[in-house]
């Protein structure tokens, strides 16, 4: 699949290719450029259609950047806000995993807006105010999926939303940005990500109004270093990494994972307040704490757990956190321990030691606190854990997205990120079904 700039090149010598270029005017010169018609290849250019979402999940280096820019492009360039084609936006959201990453791919990089605009209709940035003004009127403003309510209110034209499977809070900060696509007569949103396993995922790609491209780093070989595609090639081919990032390929179960998809939906029963209730005899809260805070920090883990009277563990909250400081996770742990009436807080000290403690008490000085320690590797603390889902002794009560992305794709494999939920989860329910119980009393909530 080549692009018409690949296929002209194709057609003509070098020296006619060269004679061709010197005859042309310097206009027309730029206007090829920035003609990103000729330049794309047939599945970079926007499906025809009546589609609300345009859905890209393709490999690293597709060019879903490019796709992206030049998208936005086509609905806003024109001599006004709303000329460039009928009913085309003056209105537009850039959402990103973070506003560092909206500024630095989608607006400032290599094929962000700015770098694929001809001078004439280039927008100006203003990053103070997270925007872009271009000559015409139309606006677009930058947002973080960091902070899905900065989406609640704004309204929008079009949307360009990127690496929407990186998002922490995906779900909900899509459904802000599609609720705010209500302006205009056709509003539109283009989603351009790596694909990952995500349940939200799925069903935007079932949907019957997105169309969806699918591709793989491959697609671009003619625009990307050969150094790189041997590189890549030589480490990740045949691998789930490999098929998740270079081919674009949704890879549901991994190799090694202790967890399936089977195995949790046979765990999962309603939410608390869904059925008659169990009567719990211990509930603890179980923390896996970050060692840092800000938008690239590890999740604080917050995993809240019961165990009923006939022995079976229940999973009643994930209440995990990212990116606050550690009074602020503490204080969220506290609120979850009073929510819950939990008879005590686990908290890992491998990660802060004492720190961990003091920072609860701080927020909460009259909870109960045991710290636990790991003396063994991740899976050999999850290795139990697993057991008893497999012989039905621990149950969901609701669906954890992302708690439960992780006990699915988390294989200990050397490099993988570290499972903040899981392992607050290992510890939650190894206290309550494993390890060394406090004499049990009986609650009913």
């Amino acid at each position: 699949m080549m692009s018409r700039a690949q296929a002209v090149v194709r057609q003509r010598s070098a020296q006619d290719l060269q004679h061709w270029l010197a005859s042309l005017e310097p206009a027309d010169l730029e206007a090829i450029l920035y003609d990103w018609s000729f330049w794309a290849r047939p599945n970079q250019l926007a499906p025809d259609g009546d589609w609300f979402c345009w859905l890209v999940l393709a490999g690293r280096g597709f060019g879903k950047t490019r796709m992206g820019s030049e998208w936005v492009r086509s609905l806003v360039e024109g001599p006004t806000a709303l000329s460039a084609k009928a009913g085309a936006p003056a209105r537009i959201a850039l959402v990103g995993d973070s506003f560092a990453d909206v500024r630095d791919v989608m607006v400032e990089g290599e094929s962000g807006l700015l770098a694929c605009s001809p001078k004439a209709t280039r927008p100006v940035f203003e990053p103070s105010r997270r925007r872009l003004s271009w000559p015409n009127g139309a606006v677009a403003t930058l947002y973080s999926a960091n902070d899905p309510d900065q989406l609640r209110g704004p309204q929008h034209h079009a949307a360009w939303a990127d690496e929407i499977a990186k998002w922490y809070e995906g779900e909900r900060c899509w459904s802000n940005l599609v609720l705010g696509l209500r302006l205009g007569s056709a509003p539109r949103v283009m989603a351009t990500t790596t694909p990952r396993p995500l349940r939200w995922l799925k069903r935007l790609m079932a949907e019957p109004s997105t169309a969806m491209v699918m591709g793989s780093t491959l697609d671009n070989r003619a625009h990307l270093a050969p150094q790189f595609l041997d590189e890549v090639n030589r480490l990740y081919a045949g691998t789930r990494l490999g098929a998740q990032e270079l081919d674009g390929r949704m890879i549901d179960e991994v190799a090694g994972a202790l967890w399936t998809r089977k195995m949790i939906e046979a765990a999962r029963i309603g939410p608390l307040g869904h059925d008659r209730e169990p009567v719990f005899t211990r509930i603890v809260v179980a923390v896996d704490p970050p060692a840092s805070h800000g938008e690239k920090a590890d999740a604080c883990g917050i995993i809240i757990a019961g165990l009923d009277e006939d022995g079976l563990v229940h999973i009643l909250e994930d209440a995990s956190c990212q990116g606050l400081r550690p009074l602020q996770w503490a204080e969220r742990v506290a609120r979850a321990y009073e929510r819950h009436a939990a008879d005590r807080v686990l908290g890992e000290a491998n990660n802060g030691g004492d720190m961990v403690e003091a920072v609860l008490r701080q927020a909460a000085p009259g909870l109960s606190y045991r710290a636990v320690r790991a003396s063994r590797g991740k899976i050999a603390r999850a290795e139990p854990v697993a057991a008893l889902y497999e012989r039905g002794l621990v149950r969901h009560r609701g669906c954890f997205a992302e708690l439960e992305d992780e006990m699915c794709s988390y294989s200990g494999a050397a490099g993988e990120h570290s499972p903040d939920r899981l392992d607050a989860l290992v510890w939650a329910v190894s206290d309550l079904a494993l390890g060394r119980m406090s004499a049990p009393h009986l609650r009913r909530l």
